[in-house]
């Protein structure tokens, strides 16, 4: 299941999964650009609409069962970019809704969906993708607050299934799709170049990416048997580029037994920090 599998990353994901041997389900928004990316990969089966919708999450996970057999994969590259120029200064409430709904509510509600299916199988892998603006080194509000929580939500489902054989783990990509081209993509790198958000490096790999056919195969390593052992990490793919982030752990600052002292005062804290 390759949700978001219409265009770019996800349906350069699809392609290759279908040439590895499986058997794809291609899921989409726009019912016209579902049924182009099936008719160009073997034996797809397109399901279009909205997954964030929790009927049309349930009726994908049954098409897959009911085709094929069972869910063995679950790939989530749906999304959509954030509004040109958004900021939390002039971003409306609609606007960060359907941002969060477009990254974190396709998939909640795939995984939610698949899920119990793969435990019941006793195997499985997800695969949600992320984005290096989770950092927010790229701007923006509900794009990177969605996709930090796609993070967050992976490595909770990643802990909770690991009994049941059953994987999650996260790709940030870097690649050149209709999301990262055109003037307002290029003006919108710039600009962070300009402010000092982005180096001199990550702009120039920003707006030099490679196409999706680099990314692909990271994703379709992470669903195999080949990572069989890999779960809760968030990789990183761009171009020539394969990475992983370092699970975060915490750094002690300062540290005093509350069994035997009182709390610290705001200027102990301060001389710690500083």
């Amino acid at each position: 299941m390759v949700v978001g599998g219409t265009r770019g990353v996800g349906l350069a994901v699809a392609e290759l999964l279908a040439a590895l041997g499986a058997g794809v389900i291609v899921n989409g928004r726009d019912e016209a650009a579902a049924t182009q990316a099936a008719q160009r990969i073997p034996g797809a089966v397109a399901h279009p609409g909205s997954s964030a919708d929790p009927s049309v999450a349930d009726a994908l996970v049954d098409t897959c069962v009911r085709r094929f057999g069972r869910i063995d994969i679950l790939v989530n590259c749906a999304g959509t970019a954030e509004p040109a120029g958004s900021s939390i200064l002039d971003i409306t409430t609609e606007q960060f809704n359907e941002l969060i709904d477009a990254h974190l509510g396709t998939a909640f509600q795939m995984c939610r969906a698949a899920a119990p299916r793969m435990v019941q199988q006793g195997a499985g892998a997800i695969v949600n993708t992320s984005s290096f603006a989770f950092l927010g080194d790229y701007g923006g509000t509900g794009y990177p607050a969605g996709k930090g929580a796609v993070n967050g939500l992976t490595a909770a489902i990643a802990a909770e299934l690991s009994e049941h054989g059953v994987r999650a783990n996260v790709v940030c990509p870097g690649a050149r799709t209709r999301l990262s081209t055109g003037p307002d993509y290029e003006a919108h790198i710039a600009e962070l170049n300009r402010r000092g958000l982005l180096d001199e490096v990550s702009m120039q790999g920003a707006l030099d990416a490679a196409p999706p056919e680099y990314v692909a195969p990271t994703y379709a390593y992470l669903v195999s048997d080949l990572a069989k052992d890999v779960t809760g990490q968030i990789f990183i793919a761009a171009g020539g580029f394969v990475g992983r982030f370092d699970r975060p752990t915490p750094a002690i600052v300062a540290y005093r037994d509350h069994h035997d002292s009182p709390p610290w005062s705001i200027e102990e804290i301060a001389a710690q920090i500083g």
